[in-house]
């Protein structure tokens, strides 16, 4: 599976990439058609809770696209919540597919 990875306003580091890399090709483990996924990273200004990272994760299946959003303390954190959001979205396409 391809994953695009935008970073806005920053440049993302190599370990960055690879997580997001490791991270989203387990989707592949809950569904073999996934086309390609993008992974869009930006800073927002800073909050009171330091929440401040942002990751927008893509993925396109056949016929639908499936989506994520997160804000955390770390890019790391924020993409783990994303990847959870999306697992359980996979599953449930399959439990509809399978109806």
């Amino acid at each position: 599976m391809k994953i695009n990875v935008q970073s806005i306003h920053f440049d993302a580091d190599v370990q960055l990439l690879a997580f997001i890399e490791k991270k989203g090709s387990k989707l592949a483990q809950f569904f073999d058609q996934i086309i390609d996924a993008e992974a869009i990273l930006r800073l927002e200004k800073s909050t009171i809770d330091h929440k401040n990272k942002l990751v927008e994760f893509k993925v396109n299946i056949p016929g639908q696209l499936l989506f994520a959003k997160d804000n955390a303390k770390s890019f790391e954190e924020a993409i783990d919540l994303c990847i959870e959001s999306l697992r359980k979205q996979i599953l449930k396409h399959k439990e509809m597919l399978a109806i």
